[in-house]
């Protein structure tokens, strides 16, 4: 059973910083990319960030320059480091993780956790 579990939100002020933090757990024999994925109320699913295995990263436009994706690969843990954070922002945050286990490749997701920005 592989679980992945995220940690760190909250709420926070205008400007503020954040980091979350996901693990994953179980019978895991490698991990590829992961990837933190946002969804405000009303509005679709987004991808924030993503690292592979080899540490090559992606952003999306909103959060470039502002939100920096890293990965323990010892850990199994990928982080969130998220500074000046907007009001816009605010939504769950969950992550993913394209990893193998005995019974082939798949995607995984954590359960989510909030973040607020608001003063």
């Amino acid at each position: 059973q592989v679980q992945l579990v995220e940690s760190g939100g909250g709420l926070v002020q205008p400007g503020g910083s954040l980091r979350l933090s996901c693990a994953a757990s179980g019978n895991i024999f490698s991990i590829y990319t992961m990837g933190w994925y946002r969804q405000a109320p009303g509005k679709q699913r987004e991808l924030v960030a993503a690292i592979t295995s080899g540490g090559s990263t992606s952003y999306a436009d909103s959060v470039k320059g502002r939100f920096t994706i890293s990965r323990d690969n010892a850990k199994n843990t990928v982080f969130l480091q998220m500074n000046s954070l907007k009001p816009e922002d605010t939504a769950v945050y969950s992550c993913n993780a394209d990893l193998s286990t005995e019974g082939g490749i798949y995607f995984y997701w954590g359960q989510g956790t909030q973040v607020t920005v608001s003063s």
